[in-house]
């Protein structure tokens, strides 16, 4: 063994050699390996996507039959959350299974709501991902698209229990400054960039075409494909490729969303060609509601992405497995992104990290549909940068009374009284009942206790918070000279 083996190469061999004994002893007593056992996963992530912009939740604007089809042939989750109204901090919570605050990802380096270009904070080496859990199972691993998690070596996809990495590195919006304090927006592999300035228009097709490729090369062992896509994306305009562009009625933002649908319809049919159609389970989703206010819809939630009202955090959400996942079905019990890593840990024959607080829950029975199945979570916090702003627990959400509740990334603020809406039967939050309930604000305000004393709060660290990843002299990513 090579003395330069970093200790990530030590954990995967270990990794790979305890599930390759497995699988000769299971072998020899002729029972089916671990591998041949559990499903192959994969997670497509949208960008800036909103609750109402796909047909099977209720888009008469864009056109996805291949979503809506999935729709059919799976379970929607009605109240299906990510963990912020912006990037960062969500994609953070699915590859963690806990609440930014947790891991320090609420807020950059600068103090605003993402990770910039050349950032010297990104996700701690020391945090377990869902990839590396995985990646102990003997699975192939595969991020391809939009990381924004750091773009430091240390924090880069490649590095975090991944074996591949095709993408970008951070928001399409994030491009070159005449300064030279932003390189030009890189595509990479791995952990080389290939292409600078990356062709934004082409990006769909071409992760694509990688999911494809790596989905066919794995057919025959389990493997894990994170998909977070760059689209509909950050920038007032989107892109599309040029079968798309200009078709949808709905300009550039729904071009974006019918190819994402075209890119879906691809890989489920190529499961399906492949003869792995009912060994795998597929979660499409997005990282936070629409913020394009002229072409998108969070309808019939109330509010924007970068938020905390519904429309920024409760996201649209299919869940297809043929035979393991009721068809057409409608789920609407609270349940999160930060759910996966134990869900999928368990459906892989493992458990969630042990050493550390995990606060996703495994929602097997809810996707399983099983009779009586119920949320596992007592209360759901949200969160704006370092803020907590409100509290949901079964079918009530607390607007937290506030002398200062921020309202914008440059730090306005204004006062707020306590708002509590049934967020089960007035989605749009319209309804303020909490003169009507001081039972219920009473409990809730107790649940918003427990948060800021655990995760934190405006000014004031919690108990449970975890460092994030710095490094001290951060380069930017640039495409090598010829």
């Amino acid at each position: 063994m090579g003395k330069d083996m970093t200790r990530r190469d030590l954990l995967r061999a270990a990794a790979l050699g305890s599930a390759a004994l497995a699988a000769g002893r299971a072998s020899a007593r002729g029972q089916p390996s671990p591998e041949q056992r559990t499903p192959s996963f994969v997670v497509i992530l949208c960008d800036n996507l909103g609750y109402g912009d796909v047909g099977c939740f209720g888009s008469k604007k864009n056109r996805t039959p291949h979503l809506d089809r999935m729709a059919a042939e799976g379970t929607r989750l009605t109240s299906f959350y990510v963990t912020s109204g912006v990037c960062t901090p969500s994609r953070a919570s699915l590859m963690t299974g806990c609440y930014p605050r947790r891991v320090n990802l609420h807020v950059g380096s600068r103090g605003g709501p993402v990770l910039f270009p050349v950032d010297p904070k990104g996700l701690n080496p020391e945090e377990i991902t869902l990839a590396q859990v995985l990646e102990g199972r003997g699975y192939a691993t595969a991020c391809i698209g939009k990381w924004h998690l750091g773009d430091q070596p240390p924090f880069l996809p490649t590095r975090r229990g991944f074996d591949y990495y095709y993408g970008i590195p951070y928001s399409d919006d994030m491009v070159a400054r005449e300064d030279g304090s932003r390189p030009p927006l890189p595509l990479m592999r791995n952990e080389a960039v290939i292409e600078a300035p990356a062709d934004r228009d082409t990006l769909t097709q071409r992760y694509t075409r990688e999911a494809i490729r790596f989905i066919t090369a794995n057919k025959d062992r389990p493997f894990f494909l994170y998909l977070p896509h760059a689209m509909p994306g950050s920038t007032r305009t989107s892109f599309a490729g040029k079968a798309f562009r200009g078709r949808s009625g709905n300009g550039t933002y729904g071009d974006a969303v019918e190819e994402i649908d075209w890119s879906t319809g691809q890989i489920l049919a190529s499961l399906k060609q492949l003869g792995l159609d009912d060994r795998t389970l597929v979660v499409w989703t997005s990282d936070n509601g629409s913020v394009d206010r002229r072409h998108g819809s969070n309808k019939p939630l109330s509010g924007w992405g970068y938020t905390t009202m519904e429309g920024a955090m409760r996201m649209p959400c299919i869940v297809r497995w043929p035979g393991k996942v009721p068809a057409g079905r409608t789920c609407d019990e609270l349940c999160s992104t930060m759910d996966l890593l134990p869900t999928f840990a368990r459906l892989a024959g493992t458990a969630p990290p042990a050493d550390r607080t995990i606060d996703g829950k495994d929602i097997g029975p809810l996707l399983a549909g099983r009779k009586g199945a119920k949320s596992p979570h007592e209360a759901f916090y949200y969160y704006y940068l370092a803020q907590l702003q409100a509290v949901r627990a079964g079918r009530w959400k607390l607007h937290l009374p506030l002398e200062a509740k921020w309202r914008s990334f440059r730090g306005a603020t204004r006062r707020s009284e306590a708002e509590l809406y049934d967020v089960a039967a007035d989605v749009g939050e319209s309804r303020n009942v909490a003169d009507r309930h001081p039972d219920v604000v009473r409990r809730l305000m107790a649940f918003a206790e427990q948060a800021r004393k655990d995760l934190g709060d405006v000014g004031r660290e919690g108990t449970g918070q975890r460092p994030a990843g710095w490094v001290k002299d951060p380069k930017p990513l640039r495409k090598p000279s010829p």
